[in-house]
């Protein structure tokens, strides 16, 4: 049987594995481990890959954007926007800020926050709006951003799929306030680890961001802030450093990699492609199909030895963890609906043609199989 699997980060390693030793040694050597070199450096460059003023290195994706969030004032009796059709780290960062998340439903294309729901779900007491790069393309944030601005909003952009993405040439990253994004190992730029980032061009709010996630600490055993530790761990600077010099690369790889997947789908029955919204350059962090009896169809796959996945399976809304809100089946029905239908196929830098054509030969079997 040949196998595929849905992320081969094997492919990757093999490209930076000695850049890695090398920079690894010198941090052991040095005792470097903590707020070490190889963090400052990736913080200026990968704010200079972005175009962003200022890049926080942090713990993780989700610490990002809940330390976006305190930086911004946001907590108690304050509500935040966010779509259902993410993951639950979106909704859960702003549980953790001490604020309530109200979900707002997803147009039926791209599966990313719709601008027409925007201006219906916001109240009085709507503070932040976070829209989700998802899948590795921007969300269409200018469509309201004057809105939220006219109205004291913050936009925090969650891009954690979406590193090297462009909307209108802008890039990801740059739309809001501030930015978070994750460097999970399977991220289009990811570590060995957990790692995150925070992106803006406001001095004075990064400075704060850096100061919640040190403690609330300005200097040693001066705690001007309630914080937490949240920072980027030296090791993993080293591994975002060589993989940053190779993401433009990869992610033309996995441009590629779309196209032919679109090419070898197109015309198939009861396979809906992912669309890109007009603007967007896609960096495919995930290529995401739609299909009926979607369960039978990736048991199918997996059977065959093709590792594909679900990139939501349970909307946020419709989680245990978010039952308290109060939030019931049928709220957002092209959220819903799409979680009974989405399937990630498999898609990273490396990808060969002969993959992708068993990948879609499986596929193809499992769908004429259950329409018959």
């Amino acid at each position: 049987m040949t196998t595929v699997p849905l992320v081969d980060l094997a492919v990757q390693h093999a490209q930076v594995a000695e850049e890695v030793e090398a920079g690894f040694a010198e941090v052991l050597a040095a005792g470097d481990f903590i707020a070490g070199k190889s963090v400052a450096a990736f913080e200026q460059e990968y704010a200079e890959f972005v175009g962003a003023r200022s890049c926080v290195g942090v713990a993780n994706g989700t610490d990002a954007l809940e330390l976006a969030l305190r930086a911004l004032g946001v907590g108690p009796g304050d509500e935040v926007v966010v779509p259902a059709n993410s993951f639950i780290a979106t909704a859960e960062a702003v549980v953790r800020a001490g604020a309530r998340p109200v979900f707002t439903d997803v147009d039926d294309d791209a599966l990313l926050i719709d601008p027409a729901l925007v201006e219906r779900t916001i109240t009085a007491r709507t503070r932040a709006v976070i829209p989700v790069d998802l899948y590795g393309q921007v969300a269409p944030t200018e469509q309201f951003s004057a809105l939220l601005e006219e109205r004291g909003i913050a936009v925090i952009e969650d891009g954690a799929q979406s590193q090297g993405a462009t909307r209108f040439g802008r890039s990801a990253g740059t739309f809001g306030a501030l930015a978070a994004t994750s460097f999970y190992p399977g991220k289009n730029l990811g570590a060995y680890g957990d790692a995150g980032a925070v992106l803006t061009d406001d001095d004075d709010l990064a400075q704060l961001v850096r100061l919640l996630g040190a403690h609330g600490s300005p200097s040693k055993y001066r705690h001007t802030h309630i914080g937490f530790n949240s920072r980027l761990d030296t090791l993993q600077a080293v591994v975002l450093r060589a993989k940053l010099r190779r993401l433009a690369q990869w992610n033309d790889q996995r441009r590629a990699a779309a196209v032919r997947y679109d090419h070898l789908l197109a015309g198939a029955d009861h396979v809906r492609l992912p669309q890109t919204l007009p603007g967007n350059e896609h960096v495919w962090h995930l290529y995401v199909v739609r299909v009926d009896r979607r369960d039978e169809v990736l048991r199918h796959l997996q059977a065959e030895g093709v590792g594909a996945g679900v990139h939501y399976p349970v909307p946020i809304h419709l989680t245990p963890a978010m039952a308290g809100l109060g939030y019931g089946l049928g709220r957002f029905p092209v959220t819903e609906r799409a979680a009974e239908q989405i399937l990630s196929l498999p898609l990273f830098p490396g990808i060969t043609a002969a993959q992708q054509d068993r990948v879609v030969e499986v596929l193809l079997e499992a769908v004429r199989h259950g329409s018959a």
